[in-house]
């Protein structure tokens, strides 16, 4: 305990400049605290500070072995806010970032059973289409459809799958069924957040880029979802915002052997070293609520 009084002590006098501003930050008295950092040079055998009538400040090995010991006591200090935080439950706001299509199909119909289990959590959702980095949208979390390259955020992917292009069976019919990627040129597709760019795989594994066009342009998921199943046109997307009317018959999946793989649906947030339980628990719950649907 001594040991760790002295090195608390020191960190302090660092952080603070002087003796004085210490033993008050630590409801001590300045000569024990001076104390305390005299035993710990003593001990270590070398000088941690320079001291003069008008200031003080670190010498080489002070410099060094402050930066140690701080993140010693930051580590501490987490560690104990871990324990206690696991002892609580989950309450407060979380503010989530999240693309409307996705919190309408998955999210919505599944907060009933997050609730049960997490009342005191208040989620503020925010639909936006796009919105890659929770740092600068001031987010706690945000739902994310692509990759990242933000060392400051953390990833944890929700979503794999094929990227699909659809067509409603009344389309079909009326048009015919597309056989290959360039026959797209020739029926009106329906674009949207993944642009007028449709990218396919090509002979021998490579990327095939075909420029579609038609008459409907939207950066809304479920519009693009609802105009493909009223037969307006043709829609590509990732599998996920799909795979319902697929299953049911609503949409047909186009051009099957071109497919390439979607870009992650993923949950981002700030890299930090303890996440609040309360995002702990948010995200817990989006990779529960999406593990159990895989294409």
């Amino acid at each position: 305990m001594n040991k760790f009084q002295d090195i608390l002590s020191f960190v302090r006098v660092a952080e603070l400049g002087g003796f004085t501003a210490a033993a008050k930050a630590l409801a001590s008295s300045t000569s024990a605290v001076t104390k305390s950092v005299t035993r710990l040079e003593e001990g270590l055998g070398v000088q941690l500070l320079h001291r003069t009538t008008r200031r003080m400040h670190l010498t080489e090995y002070g410099t060094e072995y402050y930066e140690r010991c701080r993140q010693i006591l930051i580590d501490l200090d987490e560690a104990e806010g871990s324990i206690k935080e696991a002892n609580i439950a989950p309450t407060g706001p979380v503010r989530i970032a999240l693309p409307p299509s996705f919190a309408r199909m998955t999210v919505i119909p599944a907060l009933p059973e997050f609730y049960e289990r997490y009342p005191n959590v208040v989620l503020d959702l925010c639909l936006k289409s796009q919105t890659a980095n929770p740092i600068e949208g001031g987010f706690d979390l945000v739902v994310h459809s692509g990759r990242l390259a933000d060392s400051r955020l953390i990833n944890r992917i929700l979503v794999r799958g094929a990227q699909k292009t659809v067509a409603a069976p009344s389309y079909i019919e009326r048009h015919g069924m597309p056989e290959t990627p360039m026959d797209l040129v020739k029926h009106n597709c329906i674009t949207g957040a993944f642009g007028s760019n449709w990218h396919f795989r090509g002979k021998k594994g490579s990327d095939e880029v075909i420029r579609v066009s038609g008459g409907l342009i939207t950066d809304s998921g479920d519009i693009l979802r609802e105009a493909a199943i009223n037969g307006l046109g043709i829609s590509q997307a990732t599998w996920w915002l799909f795979r319902k009317e697929m299953q049911r018959g609503l949409l047909v999946p186009l051009l099957q052997d071109y497919e390439i793989e979607a870009d992650p649906i993923a949950i981002v947030f700030p890299a930090s070293r303890r996440t609040p339980a309360k995002v702990r628990a948010v995200v817990d719950f989006l990779l529960k609520i999406t593990r159990c649907d895989t294409p």
